[in-house]
């Protein structure tokens, strides 16, 4: 077997050859001439001449080739106690029933279709009936307010739009309907038809002439084929919030979506065809795309669709449940879903009534893994973690450990080291390279590797400004970071969040590193605010493990004095406060930029991606509480 250190040298000799070779792993009605084309450099194209199909590769080659009868998808969904399978044989047929579906009703080729799903395997099976005829699909997330919805609408343009009636959450239902149509009605764009899957929760009322039934489109249709495209066709358009406040629709093109997605399924999560593989995330974000619908598949995996929570569906065992039923092999989730079981159940007793023999590694991703939780994990699963790091841009790991490779060793803190396509640097502001152990800005040399977004969609301009143009040659990431001597990348922040503390650039995720450590505290969060004296100083916030029931204010103290002993008198933490939770995206981000522009005063808009809202009133009480915002 060949080390990690021989695969890197080996693309980076020759990357074009290399990706040639993985390029092989895929079924090609064509295959391509050339790997890249960049003769419109800094935009380029990966396998743009080779002919291929996304469905087939996930799908029919599966179906046809052994695995007919071997489980492709299963759903569990605890917030409904119910449970399914379905074989790549009968998820073949589903797709090819629902693509006959959309043909029949107009769609070809280049057309876009917006998903508004909940987690139910239907979402998956109307995502692969686009790509098997060339449509362009772009999922949002289900329940996404419909002014949100509106704008994906007007700048996709679709001619039709998949929904389902309601999602399901632990205390609620969430009718869809509604928010669907408030969004037609809202967009200048107006989809030529919508087909409404109808849940037995909550069913909706369909606008005659222009809503249609899941189950009776598709009655008497004629399946449809998989349509052979080009490589450089757009699979899908994924939104990703812009500073704009206008969502940035980023590009996957075919057929490096298929190849790069198809390589880290052995190499980065060490699973082989025929194994389970679970990532618990929702099918509207960049994790759902890959490593719910698409990588699994593609790599002739069994992938779970999980509708629930970490927590409250019905405790914090559910993982541990959904791991030993199904035998789950590699599991990937959230640091933050961990964080939310390990403040319900510190001592991991859901933990002892389920057998996790048969799993291999856990994998987190999505935002910073604190080193507390990473350690937490390994202590009570006796599991290698594994943090990588990854965006919706690049659609699979950038920097990561390949254990399927080599395992390397694991440095906590650390999401270890870039894998082949991307060379990493860290540049100063200058961009110029930095030495190791120095805190810089990350960026990737380009060309970006297949996989990776090519563009923006209708938003060549936009794609420059918002990526290329800050460090010409470079794709900058938006994080800030080092590289240390051993060449393992340390992801520190945002660069929005490396704080500038009386001319000290300091990173707020080593604060919050520290501040993990307290025993108390279960999760934190670090951001800047305005100072008149030195620029910018830290404010923590606190959420405390359950049970903990001691004072707020000498937690607080204790927690200042640890930053103060760990990271010294430079980083001016004076700012600590405890509050019920931390304001999050609906896929476990922290709201850290809106925190600190609720305390500096600055007006806020509510993110659309918030989970509840109602949390920024609390925030406003603690941070007054503090004595901010000043002005």
């Amino acid at each position: 077997m060949t080390s990690y250190a021989e695969t890197y040298a080996a693309w980076k000799a020759d990357p074009e050859a290399w990706w040639m070779e993985q390029a092989r792993a895929i079924h090609w009605d064509s295959f391509p001439t050339r790997a890249l084309d960049d003769t419109a450099s800094p935009i380029y194209n990966w396998f743009g001449d080779g002919i291929t199909n996304t469905c087939y590769n996930a799908v029919d080659r599966h179906a046809e080739g052994g695995r007919a009868d071997q489980a492709a998808l299963i759903w569990d969904s605890p917030v409904t106690g119910q449970k399914k399978t379905i074989t790549y044989a009968e998820l073949k047929d589903q797709c090819a029933r629902l693509a006959g579906a959309l043909k029949a009703q107009g769609v070809e080729t280049g057309d876009r279709v917006i998903i508004y799903m909940p987690m139910v395997p239907e979402a998956v099976v109307a995502m692969l009936a686009c790509a098997r005829i060339g449509a362009i699909h772009s999922v949002v997330f289900g329940g996404f307010a419909s002014a949100e919805l509106a704008t994906r609408i007007d700048d996709a343009k679709p001619k039709a739009i998949i929904a389902g009636s309601c999602g399901i959450e632990p205390s609620r239902t969430v009718a869809y309907k509604p928010l669907l149509d408030g969004a037609i009605d809202l967009a200048a764009h107006k989809p030529e038809f919508c087909i409404i899957f109808q849940r037995e929760q909550l069913r909706a009322d369909l606008i005659a002439g222009r809503d249609l039934d899941w189950d009776e489109v598709q009655e008497d249709v004629t399946p449809a084929d998989c349509v052979p495209v080009r490589g450089d066709h757009p699979c899908y358009i994924l939104y990703t919030s812009g500073t704009t406040g206008q969502p940035k629709g980023v590009v996957r093109a075919t057929g490096g979506h298929l190849v790069a997605l198809n390589w880290t399924m052995k190499a980065v999560y060490n699973v082989d065809p025929g194994e389970v593989f679970w990532a618990a995330s929702d099918v509207g974000w960049v994790v759902g795309h890959s490593y719910i619908c698409y990588a699994p598949l593609i790599h002739g995996n069994t992938s779970v669709v999980f509708e629930g929570k970490p927590v409250g569906t019905p405790d914090a065992g559910t993982f541990w449940r959904v791991i030993e039923e199904h035998g789950v092999k590699s599991f990937f989730t959230a640091p933050t879903a961990f964080r939310a079981v390990r403040r319900e159940d510190p001592d991991a007793t859901f933990l002892q009534n389920h057998d996790l023999s048969g799993l291999r590694a856990i994998y987190l991703a999505g935002e910073r893994a604190d080193p507390s939780t990473i350690e937490w994990l390994q202590d009570k699963t006796g599991k290698p973690v594994y943090d990588h790091w990854w965006q919706t841009e690049t659609g699979f790991p950038m920097v990561a450990n390949p254990v399927g490779i080599e395992p390397l060793p694991v440095k906590i803190g650390s999401p270890t080291v870039p894998m082949p396509g991307y060379d990493v640097r860290i540049l100063g502001e200058d961009g110029q390279e930095l030495p190791a152990g120095e805190l810089g800005a990350i960026a990737v040399k380009l060309p970006l590797p297949p996989g990776t977004l090519p563009g923006l969609w209708n938003a060549e301009e936009r794609f420059k400004s918002a990526y290329l143009n800050a460090f010409p040659g470079y794709y900058e990431t938006g994080d800030a970071g080092r590289k240390d001597e051993d060449g393992y990348i340390w992801i520190m922040a945002r660069t929005d969040d490396v704080i500038n503390v009386a001319g000290h650039r300091l990173s707020t995720g080593l604060m919050e590193e520290v501040l993990a450590t307290h025993p108390d505290v279960a999760e934190c969060a670090v951001v800047g605010v305005a100072d008149d004296l030195k620029g910018q100083l830290p404010m923590g916030f606190l959420t405390l493990t359950r049970g903990v029931n001691r004072d707020h204010a000498e937690i607080c103290r204790e927690c200042v004095q640890l930053v103060r002993d760990k990271i010294g008198p430079v980083a001016a933490f004076k700012l600590a406060v405890v509050v019920e939770r931390l304001p999050k995206t609906r896929s476990g981000k922290t709201l850290r930029a809106t925190m600190a522009k609720l305390a500096d005063g600055d007006t806020v808009k509510v993110p659309a991606t918030i989970d509840d809202p109602a949390i920024l009133d609390e925030l406003r009480e603690r941070i007054a509480d503090l004595g901010y915002p000043k002005t």
